[in-house]
């Protein structure tokens, strides 16, 4: 803001002027609620180079700042931080400025684009609970990178071929009697995920020749006796047990689907098609509940073929070399890595490969200055590895990838695992919450005058909003716990609390508004309260947040911004008389004004975050 602006400008002249001390950066922070003023300009890093004490040196600056500026009416040094206390009259300005500003919030456009790509979904199963915390981490990133004046371009890769696909699609060839979503009413990813289950329910009972298990201790136990190693029975059961998970008959059956689908066999394709019709169509449904899209989407089917070239072009420059068996591999020693495997000497690729060529497509797409990838934090090695082949290669986007890794989310009753069926369904959960909304707004018995159709719009906004907003509130490399009963409390760092802050700003409004009392665009105030200079500074304080939080890839940033302005906003609310009886009219209407100002700010900020807000709780 330029407040800020202006205060480091003339804190810059006391420096020249008292110490002659010229171009020094100067950093300023919000004062700490414990001591009286509103920024804190620290010392400590002139001690050294002044040969003076903190105290000395903040009481000169604070005595020169309050003689020559106009917008500083006091100060007080603590220790080595001083802390600026500006004039009533900068806050009753700041606040017109922010009324008449139409783009208060938003950044100007930087002429930059930027790609995040994020959710991944396997076509063998439903959107889980993991896949929620990428898919709005993912959708509030490019928000936020749209507000700070980015063109963002929202991608996804669907992983849609493999050995996971296959077990799906042999467990229904099996077991399916051609059943359908329409024959049995289970949603099409749902119907598809239960095969994926029976697969690996099936598979941990699937017969294993004789010979391979035999095989498999014998090289078990030759790799400990030249380890000088020992092993229990029960440990070498668990060692044969993990060797052979991928040697059973049941398994065998499933590579070769794969290897036939690779060949294109007519009729392993048209299962493909169908079962991932279904699937697409669930998602599809998902998506649109959870109001999250994309700008394109790529098939795995359709790009796992590509990096070959990419391959080859590397070889041919000697950023690849090719070992005795005829595998392809890069050297990244120099970079803290290893060497790493890129084309099997069948000729096959590897996963990075493929990421090479994906990673082409995408920037010959859309020429993105900078890439964001939303993935949970196990890949950090695979992108590590891709980013610095990007390199080696010369891309020139290659200093523009970035990953955005994410920490697993777990609940009270543990860690989920997809095939044994113990994940938390994204449909079903989404369905929990907004039926525990729905609970808690009917207890607190103020929605008896709304019509169904605005309550059952509440409590889908009230769920979704409690889901979303917990699962972005904690900084995203953080694991976390999710407790859906927590998350839906309208009291605390929630989403139900902040969008019962909006809804009562509101009916404030609503109120004064049936009274015919205009909110003036320009407003006035000759004594303001404490609470009310604290409110108008938050709600500067928007766009360096916006700033910080795209810097930062952060929605975490976003959420507890929103939390303290709510918060402020309700200990503002309480410690004055009720805003619709106050006699003065000057006060009433500025009040209005900066309340008005509040629910317009807490608005933008979470739907930044993909949270709609209500009128009326």
């Amino acid at each position: 803001m330029a407040v800020e602006h202006q205060l480091k400008t003339t804190i810059q002249q006391a420096l020249s002027t008292l110490f002659q001390v010229e171009e020094t950066e100067i950093y300023l922070q919000p004062t700490k609620k414990e001591f009286e003023g509103n920024y804190t300009f620290v010392v400590f890093s002139l001690v050294k180079t002044l040969r003076k004490n903190p105290a000395e040196i903040g009481n000169a600056i604070g005595n020169y700042l309050k003689e020559n500026s106009e917008i500083v009416s006091n100060f007080n040094v603590v220790q080595g931080f001083l802390n600026i206390v500006l004039d009533e009259k900068v806050w009753v300005d700041m606040l017109n400025g922010i009324i008449s500003d139409e783009n208060f919030g938003f950044l100007p456009r930087n002429g930059e684009s930027v790609m995040v790509e994020f959710s991944s979904p396997n076509t063998n199963k439903p959107l889980h609970l993991g896949h929620l915390r990428t898919n709005f981490l993912g959708f509030s990133v490019a928000k936020i990178l749209e507000a700070n004046g980015y063109e963002v371009n929202k991608t996804c890769l669907v992983n849609d071929r493999g050995i996971h696909i296959c077990k799906s699609m042999l467990a229904y060839q099996m077991f399916g009697n051609s059943e359908t979503p329409e024959s049995t009413g289970i949603k099409g990813d749902h119907l598809v995920g239960k095969y994926y289950v029976e697969f690996e329910k099936l598979n941990q009972n699937s017969p294993i020749d004789i010979e391979i298990i035999v095989r498999e201790f014998e090289n078990i136990l030759n790799e400990l006796t030249k380890q000088n190693k020992s092993s229990s029975l029960e440990e070498l059961k668990k060692l044969v047990k993990e060797r052979l998970k991928n040697s059973t008959q049941l398994m065998k059956l499933a590579q070769e689907m794969l290897l036939k689908w690779e060949n294109g066999d007519a009729e392993i394709m048209e299962l493909w098609r169908k079962m991932n019709d279904w699937v697409f169509a669930g998602f599809d449904e998902t998506y649109k509940k959870i109001g999250v899209s994309f700008d394109k989407l790529y098939y795995e089917s359709k790009t796992y073929l590509l990096g070959k070239e990419v391959v080859e072009d590397g070889l041919a420059n000697g950023v690849f070399f090719k070992k005795e068996n005829g595998s392809v591999w890069i050297d990244l020693k120099d970079v803290g890595l290893d060497e790493k495997l890129v084309l099997r000497s069948d000729g096959t690729s590897v996963y990075i490969t493929q990421d090479l060529g994906t990673t082409d497509l995408k920037f010959k797409d859309f020429h993105n200055k900078k890439s964001i990838w939303v993935v949970g934090n196990e890949q950090d090695y695979h992108f590590q590895v891709l980013f610095a082949i990007m390199k080696k290669l010369g891309r020139s986007y290659a200093d523009g990838c970035y990953h955005l890794s994410y920490g697993m989310v777990d609940l009270p009753s543990g860690k989920m695992k997809s095939r044994e069926g113990t994940v938390v369904d994204a449909d079903n959960l989404v369905d929990e919450m907004i039926s525990e909304a729905k609970r808690e707004a009917t207890e607190r018995g103020k929605i008896d005058d709304f019509e169904e159709d605005e309550k059952a719009k509440l409590f889908e906004m009230v769920g979704l909003g409690a889901l979303k907003y917990f699962l972005l509130k904690v900084e995203p490399k953080k694991r976390m716990l999710f407790n859906p009963q927590e998350s839906i409390d309208f009291q605390g760092n929630t989403g139900p609390f902040i969008q019962y802050t909006h809804a009562r700003i509101k009916s404030v409004l609503r109120k004064a508004a049936s009274q015919q009392i205009v909110v003036n665009q320009v407003v006035t105030n000759d004594d303001l309260q404490k609470s009310e200079s604290e409110l108008i500074f938050l709600v500067s304080e928007y766009p360096t947040v916006l700033k910080k939080a795209g810097d930062e890839y952060a929605p975490s940033v976003i959420a507890n911004y929103a939390y303290d302005l709510a918060k402020t906003f309700n200990q503002f609310y309480n410690d004055i008389p009720p805003i619709i009886y106050e006699t003065n009219v000057e006060t009433q209407k500025f009040r209005l004004a900066l309340v008005k100002t509040v629910a317009e700010t807490l608005k933008k900020a979470m739907s930044l975050l993909g949270v709609e807000v209500p009128e009326r709780m």
